[in-house]
């Protein structure tokens, strides 16, 4: 491992040198990880996108994609669309975006099933602002506001992920 991978671990994420408090899945770390299950997926990982709110911040990076009113993920694993990025209207479960809250403003897209998605395995395994210091997620890592700016401004492409047990 590098100094340029986010290591995630119960405990914390190291990246570039330091370590930051996250919080993980509420159904711990996992090397089984299904829809529903609440668990954050053990393994090697890549960043492949971000995502931002434009009416809330600036863009994190340069090739951060601003999201809209529109902008929705599919987590129905028996769409065509599963584990994908959709705009409404939309028939099928799915997660909005562009939340009331916070916890979406900027998010990191891992490559988690995606982008070929095999139904059931888990959608999004999103990098994100956490609701409160170390409260659990749907599977997803979370940080706080300040950390997580400070991350994704220094995140690219292709950085790698790494979840430990």
């Amino acid at each position: 491992m590098s100094t340029d991978d986010l290591v995630v671990t119960r405990w914390g994420t190291r990246f570039m040198g330091r370590t930051f408090p996250s919080s993980i899945g509420k159904g711990g770390l996992s090397d089984q990880k299904r829809e529903g299950d609440g668990a954050t997926p053990i393994g090697e990982h890549r960043i492949v996108g971000m995502l931002y709110r434009p009416d809330r911040i600036a863009p994190p990076a340069s090739w951060a994609i601003p999201i809209g009113p529109q902008d929705l993920w599919s987590d129905d694993p028996s769409d065509a669309a599963y584990n994908q990025m959709v705009k409404t209207p939309y028939d099928h479960s799915h997660e909005a975006l562009r939340r009331a809250d916070p916890l979406y403003d900027l998010v990191m897209l891992t490559d988690w099933n995606y982008p070929v998605s095999i139904p059931g395995a888990g959608s999004a395994i999103f990098i994100h602002r956490w609701r409160k210091p170390r409260h659990p997620t749907e599977g997803c890592v979370a940080f706080s506001p300040h950390n997580l700016t400070w991350i994704a401004s220094r995140v690219e492409i292709g950085t790698r992920v790494v979840i430990a047990p």
